[in-house]
């Protein structure tokens, strides 16, 4: 990081330079484009003096070939003046580019750092009561009760780096060649299904569903919709502790069908909203952060709805949390770009 900051400040310092030496060159040009005019002029005034075709100062100035010297002289300076600014404009609009760029690379690397952190974390826990679970059958005699019990601990705990690996494998669908399989949906009926499995998951919540309406039906990929379901509920499960409450909205919008997410949380920081649906990106700062994620749940859900021809949006709840939207169309989704174009 110190070696980083000291490239940095020599890279400032050089432009620096080369900004006030190219002022200084622009300067001394100027001037002595002004002091040859001045000689020129004196030449030729001394000559049309000679030849007698003129008597004063004001005969001279007035005469064709003074201004047609001047004019020349003044085009001159304007090309001095007009290179220094489109090389100082063009030097400005790189530099941007450089750090534009290496604040990209930057973010890049910490995100791949956060990733790979948050990563080992979800695989290593998981795997850790897993073995603890064979290791307790392995040297204990149980009851049934107690092996009934550690065998659906260590099922959980194995869904969790099934869930992740089923998330990679979309994500990286989703940079080549994802394609919704479209098949006819009832949407409610869906998001009854997730409500039901995160209530036996997550006793301690609240998770509501409220269905406004008889029928949901649209074409959409049921794997799709399944992820952008979970992912948008346990997301706000992150965020909350137990004695909060999750709802979970199914209703018309137009000729669209509404589902909306909304948590009774801390919510998310206006400067962070316009990001939380980026690659990797988690709200918070890694090294206090401790929820869990990989920062992959919402980048998901943002692609999928975008494939189906829908929209995601984000805003507040009130008195407080936040609520994400998805408008999804009844009829048959947009046809995703092919890269034959």
């Amino acid at each position: 990081m110190q070696r980083v900051r000291r490239l940095r400040l020599l890279s400032v310092g050089i432009i620096a330079y080369m900004i006030l030496a190219l002022a200084w060159w622009s300067v001394l040009l100027v001037t002595k484009n002004r002091d040859a005019f001045q000689a020129k002029a004196e030449l030729l005034q001394l000559g049309m003096a000679a030849e007698q075709r003129i008597v004063t100062g004001a005969e001279f100035v007035a005469s064709p070939e003074y201004a047609a010297l001047e004019s020349g002289y003044q085009m001159q300076e304007w090309m001095i003046i007009g290179e220094a600014i489109v090389f100082v404009v063009t030097l400005c609009v790189g530099i941007y580019l450089v750090n534009r760029s290496y604040r990209k690379e930057v973010a890049a690397a910490r995100q791949q750092r956060n990733f790979l952190l948050s990563i080992t974390h979800e695989l290593k826990s998981p795997l850790a009561g897993i073995r603890l679970a064979l290791e307790t059958f392995r040297k204990r005699v149980l009851r049934e009760d107690q092996r009934e019990r550690l065998t659906e601990s260590a099922l959980a705990e194995a869904a969790r780096p099934t869930n992740l690996v089923e998330d990679l494998l979309l994500s990286a669908k989703l940079d080549t060649q994802y394609s919704p399989n479209l098949e006819p949906l009832d949407i409610a009926a869906l998001a009854g299904e997730w409500v039901g499995r995160l209530r036996a998951k997550y006793p301690g919540i609240e998770f509501v569903l409220r269905v406004d309406g008889e029928e949901f039906d649209v074409l959409a990929d049921r794997y799709g919709m399944s992820s952008v379901l979970s992912n948008l509920m346990e997301n706000a499960v992150k965020y909350i502790g137990e004695g909060h409450r999750v709802e979970l909205v199914v209703c018309e919008r137009g000729e669209d069908v509404l589902i909306e997410v909304r948590d009774d949380g801390l919510g998310i920081p206006d400067e962070e909203k316009p990001h939380v649906m980026e690659k990797f990106y988690r709200v918070g700062n890694e090294d206090t952060r401790s929820t869990k994620g990989t920062g992959l749940g919402l980048y998901i859900v943002s692609e999928v709805v975008q494939a189906h021809g829908g929209r995601v949006g984000l805003r507040d709840n009130h008195p407080r949390g936040t609520v994400f939207e998805i408008c999804l169309p009844f009829g048959e989704a947009a046809p995703l770009p092919t890269d034959d174009t």
